[in-house]
């Protein structure tokens, strides 16, 4: 009964080639210093990249982008054909229409049950004037908000 933003969490894997999933596990942590946190699945297949890369980015999806939500959440699919992508600090793909975007040092770690919580230190952020958010809630996206 917690509805959530979207993100689509971004880095560049150890082969330098860009990796990318959908996130809701996204939280403010510190103002002072800028701090952020997600976590992630032990048994995601891009755990080693996340966990020794120097840097990610938080793309915070608009409205119109649950396509892209659909797409970074699905096994096996051409996540980055024909994507808008910028390079953000460390080489992290930064999503062209993004509500928002925050980009971390990859400061800390902390292995919890079945997950790994990151804690990003944020380096550098940006947002999409007028942008309404994607959100999720019982296991369906919103794109249209009563606010």
């Amino acid at each position: 009964m917690f509805a959530t933003g979207v993100t689509i969490v971004t880095a560049r894997g150890q082969d330098g080639g860009p990796i990318g999933l959908t996130a809701n596990s996204f939280n403010s942590v510190s103002l002072d210093p800028p701090l952020v946190l997600w976590s992630l699945a032990r048994d995601a297949a891009s755990l080693a990249a996340f966990s020794n890369g120097s840097h990610y980015a938080i793309n915070v999806l608009a409205a119109d982008q649950k396509d892209l939500a659909m797409r970074f959440a699905t096994r096996g699919a051409d996540r980055w054909n024909g994507l808008g992508l910028s390079e953000g600090i460390g080489g992290a793909p930064l999503l062209h229409g993004a509500a928002a975007t925050f980009e971390c040092f990859n400061r800390s770690r902390y292995e919890e049950g079945d997950h790994v919580i990151f804690v990003g230190e944020v380096e550098r952020c940006g947002h999409r004037p007028g942008a309404s958010p994607l959100l999720f809630h019982g296991g369906r996206f919103y794109t249209e908000h009563p606010l």
